[in-house]
């Protein structure tokens, strides 16, 4: 099964930075990479689930026109909405609460960044998570997922069999792969793109 909501409140409740989103070089670093594996300078409208105290978040609000990011809890909802506000332009930021992937916001994407969230799905909610973000991906548009590879017992999946079940989805194609002892970033198109440098006239 999932892991419930009473799990993550109690995380929160221990900390306010329970993985170290801020303190930890490790973090910083993997941002650093994630935001580097995007393959567009800009997107026109991002969702982030399980954003957390919305550390990553704020990077990606400089990279969208607007971005929506969820989490289920709300403490830390109200630590992401501290860390949007804080810096300017962010009016294009909405910040809700929703229980994915049961739950989904409307419309479409061309960016959806999950971001440590999926292993912590059981197989059938994994599922209903890759077929959510294929309904609602724009043609052409992008996917990057992020995830720690060690395994942790209370965790239904690790980060490698989440990324072998979007590997093996076929509304999915990889474009990108960043591989680590620690993380590993996949990044996805809806149907084929053309690479950066086929986008700028670099190569035919």
């Amino acid at each position: 099964m999932s892991l419930p909501a009473d799990y993550f409140a109690q995380m929160y409740a221990g900390s306010p930075d329970p993985w170290g989103f801020r303190s930890r070089w490790y973090e910083q670093r993997k941002r650093a990479v994630t935001l580097a594996a995007l393959q567009q300078p800009r997107y026109r409208r991002g969702f982030e689930p399980g954003c957390s105290i919305g550390v990553l978040t704020a990077d990606l609000a400089q990279r969208c026109d607007s971005l929506v990011a969820s989490d289920v809890d709300a403490t830390a909802l109200r630590a992401a909405r501290e860390a949007v506000s804080a810096l300017s332009g962010m009016a294009g930021v909405e910040l809700v609460s929703l229980s994915v992937p049961e739950q989904w916001p409307a419309g479409t994407f061309d960016l959806v960044v999950v971001s440590e969230l999926a292993y912590y799905l059981s197989p059938a909610a994994l599922d209903l998570l890759v077929a959510r973000i294929v309904t609602s991906l724009e043609p052409g548009g992008t996917l990057l997922a992020c995830h720690w590879r060690h395994p942790v017992a209370d965790y239904p999946a690790t980060g490698d069999q989440v990324h072998e079940r979007l590997l093996a989805e076929p509304g999915l194609v990889g474009t990108a792969a960043h591989l680590e002892t620690d993380f590993r970033i996949d990044v996805f198109t809806a149907g084929p793109t053309g690479s950066p440098a086929q986008r700028e006239g670099l190569v035919g």
